[in-house]
This record gives C-alpha cells, sequence and structure tokens, in this order.
C-alpha cells in the first residue's frame, strides 16, 4: 500500500474532525494513534476534548503533543496503521505561545514535512481555514492568521488529497 497523506481543512465547526475521524477509522489495521495538539486552558475545552475522545473510540491511542509533532510522527509511524493529528491550528498557536518567531515557525514546519515523507504510514492532518475572514486588527491575530495560512499551503502542496468542508460537507479539492 502507497502510503497517504490526507489534509481535511475547513472553518470551525464545519465537520472536518468528524470527516478525517471517520476517514481513518476506514484504514485496515491496529495501531491507530491521535496525535492532539490542544492544551485544555478551562472547563469547557475541557469538555470539547473529553467528547473527541468518546467519538474516537477505543481503538485510537491518544497522544497529547502540543509543540514536536513531527518527532511523535516519526516515533510511532513504524507501529501504525494510521495516524490523525488534530489540529494544525492550535499547533500554530502553540508554536507561538511558546514564542516561536517567523524562522522558528518555519523550521517546524520543514520537520513536520520531512516527517511526512518519511512517514510509513497513512496520516490524515486537520486544520482550520482562518483566511475567509476579515483582516484581524491587531499584529499578534495576523500574525497567528499568516502562520497557519502558510502551514495550511505547505501541507496542502504535499497531501496527496485535500478536503475541505463546509457546513459539514466534504469537498474534495485534491487531487
Amino acid at each position: 500500500m502507497k502510503k497517504k497523506i490526507t489534509f481535511v481543512v475547513g472553518g470551525c465547526r464545519s465537520g472536518k474532525s468528524s470527516f478525517a475521524l471517520d476517514q481513518a477509522n476506514r484504514v485496515k489495521g491496529e495501531n491507530k494513534y491521535f496525535i492532539a495538539t490542544s492544551v485544555p486552558k478551562d472547563s469547557e475545552m475541557e469538555k470539547r476534548v473529553q467528547n473527541h475522545q468518546q467519538e474516537r473510540g477505543q481503538d485510537w491511542h491518544t497522544i497529547e503533543e502540543p509543540v514536536k509533532i513531527h518527532e511523535r510522527i516519526d516515533q510511532l509511524s513504524p507501529k501504525a496503521c494510521v495516524i490523525l493529528v488534530d489540529c494544525l491550528t492550535l499547533w500554530v498557536s502553540n508554536l507561538m505561545f511558546h514564542s516561536y518567531g517567523e524562522a522558528q515557525i518555519d523550521e517546524a514546519i520543514q520537520h513536520l514535512e520531512k516527517s511526512l515523507e518519511q512517514c510509513e504510514c497513512q496520516v490524515f492532518l486537520v486544520s482550520n481555514e482562518v483566511g475567509c475572514g476579515i483582516v484581524p486588527e491587531n499584529k499578534l491575530a495576523r500574525q497567528f492568521r499568516d502562520f497557519a495560512g502558510f502551514v495550511n499551503q505547505r501541507i496542502a502542496k504535499m497531501a496527496d488529497t485535500v478536503v475541505m468542508t463546509v457546513a459539514g460537507i466534504d469537498v474534495q479539492i485534491k487531487p
């Protein structure tokens, strides 16, 4: 089987995580790994995480990794049938929280790209499309939007399949 990278992008609450999980669950084999980039900081976010864990079920091993997702992909790939990373926009937020500047974020993206190129299993990556709205009024929000856009472009370019979810409907945009 040829390894395959699927990138699922969409707006908030568009159904992208559910779509990616449904597709990843179709991969035959054992050792399904979910790399969670979320760092819950309040009870509402903790509840969201619990809901996602229940939705995944017990077939999945959850790995919490907010920053070095490339290291986890490298570690898990040889023994996994599928890896699902959810989500890259939270990953960008985490990088910025850890004071990564533009050069460091570019380097982190390069590490992720290399890990995906070398990955031995199917990978699904989820991200928010953040460039369809208004231009944010403050510098930090504009930087976040720009970094998320750069990540999305680069992962979409290398992905075998790109799907956008809109209002719960999946639309394949690549190939």
